[in-house]
């Protein structure tokens, strides 16, 4: 590799090199050619309402033996399918199909997958505009749509 330029003239000599080798950087691709909206379901926004196809379990990866509730949801924005974890004890009895839900990523790594639920990066927070949290802990009653 070759050296730096140095020297009072060496400017613009830098600033070429340097845009040559920010292409090198997968984050820097990533930003400058919009990456992440492309392929998130979500198309970069933080919160998305979605419709509650189908309740399922997932197998939690090594060493946990659990089975992860989740549920198959389809987004209203665009009409992409993705999977969401129910958080807390008992969030599945407060979900059924056809509930109108709002989702919100995970936050694993770089919006990979969070813990042990192979593939989900969603989890619910709201369903039928009411909080999750709130169901649960028995402050308000479920909405009925």
């Amino acid at each position: 590799m070759a050296k730096k330029s140095k020297g009072l003239n060496a400017g613009n000599k830098l600033r070429s090199r340097r845009t040559v080798f920010r292409w090198a950087k997968k984050a820097y691709v990533k930003k400058v050619l919009g990456l992440k909206e492309k392929v998130d379901p979500l198309r970069g926004s933080s919160q998305a309402n979605a419709i509650v196809l189908e309740k399922i379990q997932l197998e939690a990866k090594q060493p946990n033996s659990a089975m992860r509730k989740c549920v198959r949801v389809q987004l209203i924005k665009n009409g992409k399918q993705v999977t969401a974890f129910l958080p807390g004890d008992g969030a599945t009895k407060m979900v059924d199909e056809h509930d109108e839900v709002m989702i919100e990523s995970i936050g694993g790594k770089m919006g990979r997958a969070k813990g042990d639920i192979p593939g989900v990066r969603w989890r619910v927070i709201k369903v039928n505009d009411q909080s999750l949290q709130a169901l649960l802990a028995g402050k308000v009653q479920k909405a009925r749509k």
